[in-house]
């Protein structure tokens, strides 16, 4: 993984689409964890600490189904209780948009965008966070 080069489109991303947060989580090559590998806009390194399984929290439930996730007022109307969301109590997110990150054809990776504030991400904005996905999936599995 080139660290820099994907930061610097996590960045890009901040910029491009009004959010605060943008963050990507890998599954782990040998096994089925979920991880927080690469944020931009974080308020701490609390989400390097965050581990997550297989169809837990919003990176594994979007690796688990191949669909996006959109929140747009955390805590309310999740499924299961708002611990299952480390990263959203973590960065203190109300709203959140994750898309999966193909490899191969499945979803090992996770794009996910958010605000610390209760505004919805419009489609045009959910659109451009799936596009930043094709170029990421080359950056961010380039070894695995």
């Amino acid at each position: 993984m080139d660290d820099q080069r994907i930061l610097h489109v996590l960045e890009e991303l901040l910029s491009n689409v009004p959010c605060e947060f943008a963050a990507i989580a890998i599954q782990i090559p040998k096994g089925t964890d979920v991880k927080w590998k690469h944020a931009a806009g974080n308020l701490n390194d609390k989400y390097k600490r965050i581990t997550l399984r297989y169809g837990k929290g919003i990176a594994g439930r979007v690796i688990s189904t191949g669909t996006p996730i959109h929140l747009d007022r955390f805590p309310e109307n999740i499924i299961g209780r708002d611990l299952e969301y480390p990263i959203m109590l973590a960065e203190k997110l109300i709203s959140a948009y994750a898309v999966p990150i193909p490899l191969n054809g499945s979803a090992k990776g996770v794009l996910l965008i958010g605000r610390r504030v209760r505004q919805p991400f419009q489609l045009k904005e959910q659109k451009a966070v799936r596009d930043y996905t094709s170029k990421l999936e080359k950056m961010v599995f380039i070894h695995d």
